[in-house]
């Protein structure tokens, strides 16, 4: 999955918005219920695009022990993983875990937000 690929998959996310509010860094932040679940930086490190995913720490621990593409983040949690696109991991994969990282945000809200996140619009064509 190349950056772009991975910009139009996190858009088509029920209630994404995207970002920049860094003003002295250009990093992509996606957000659902103006909560984080993704960010990447707009220009490759080394030529890599990585975005950082929320995670179950469990799950996290599984997914840096299988796939190189996936490993610690700056924070030193294990809430967050640092994807490397265009790696080992599968673009269904990725697909996945930009799920599973706005799902973590999801139920995180009080119950009245994650009513709301539920009776919000599916998918959006983007």
């Amino acid at each position: 999955m190349n950056i772009e690929e991975f910009r139009k998959y996190c858009l088509s996310i029920k209630g994404s918005t995207e970002s920049l509010p860094f003003l002295d860094r250009s990093i992509l932040v996606f957000k659902v219920m103006d909560k984080m679940f993704t960010y990447i930086p707009l220009a490759p490190k080394d030529g890599i695009f990585r975005a950082d995913l929320k995670c179950n720490p469990e799950r996290s621990i599984e997914l840096r022990e299988k796939y190189s593409g996936i490993s610690e983040t700056d924070f030193k949690t294990p809430l967050w993983n640092l994807v490397t696109l265009e790696s080992d991991v599968p673009d269904s994969l990725i697909e996945e875990l930009i799920r599973h990282s706005v799902d973590e945000v999801i139920k995180k809200l009080p119950k009245r937000k994650q009513e709301e996140y539920r009776e919000m619009q599916e998918y959006r064509e983007i």
